[in-house]
C-alpha cells in the first residue's frame, strides 16, 4: 500500500561498491549545523531594556565548507558538535556572558564574530580538506540575528 520494501541485501564495501566510488565529487560543499544555548548578559552604554541583566535562548547556525575526502565526507557532523561543545559552548551555555567572553559589549554583533573566530581557529587545527567557516548566524531571539560571513571577516 505504501511502497515500503525490505532491503534484500545490504550493500558491502569492496564487493558491491568499490572504495574508489565512495567520493562522488571534487566540488566544494557546505554543511550546516545548529545549536542552542541559554545565557545571561547586559549591555553597556545602552539605553533600553537590554541595559538590565536578562537572558536569552540563543541559536547558532554554522555554515562550513570544504572538499570531501575519499569517503565522500567533508566533515563529520559529530566533529562539528565536538568543536562546539569543547571549544565554544563552554564559554556560553548557562553563563553570564559579560564574565566569560573577552572584554566587549556582549551584543549579538560582537558575539557572532567571536564565535566565528573560535570555529575558524578550531577548523584550522584539524585535517579537513580546505575547510573554512562560510558563515555563522547567531539568533538572540527567534526573529532577530546577527551574522558573520567569511568574505567580510577576511576582507576587512
Amino acid at each position: 500500500m505504501y511502497g515500503f520494501k525490505i532491503v534484500d541485501k545490504l550493500q558491502k564495501i569492496d564487493e558491491d561498491i568499490q572504495r574508489s566510488q565512495l567520493k562522488y565529487t571534487n566540488k566544494r560543499v557546505l554543511v550546516s549545523k545548529e545549536f542552542t544555548f541559554d545565557a545571561a548578559h547586559h549591555l553597556h552604554d545602552y539605553e533600553g531594556k537590554c541595559k538590565n541583566l536578562h537572558g536569552h535562548t540563543y541559536k547558532v547556525i554554522f555554515g562550513l565548507s570544504g572538499y570531501t575526502d575519499s569517503r565522500g565526507l567533508m566533515i563529520d557532523f559529530g566533529d562539528i558538535k565536538d568543536i562546539w561543545k569543547n571549544e565554544i559552548e563552554i564559554h556560553l551555555d548557562h553563563r553570564y556572558l559579560n564574565e566569560t567572553l573577552p572584554l566587549m559589549n556582549t551584543t549579538a554583533e560582537n558575539m557572532v564574530v567571536w564565535i566565528y573566530e573560535k570555529m575558524a581557529e578550531a577548523l584550522s587545527l584539524k585535517e579537513y580538506e580546505g575547510a573554512r567557516v562560510e558563515f555563522v548566524r547567531l539568533y538572540e531571539t527567534p526573529t532577530s540575528y546577527a551574522e558573520a560571513r567569511r568574505e567580510w571577516m577576511e576582507s576587512e
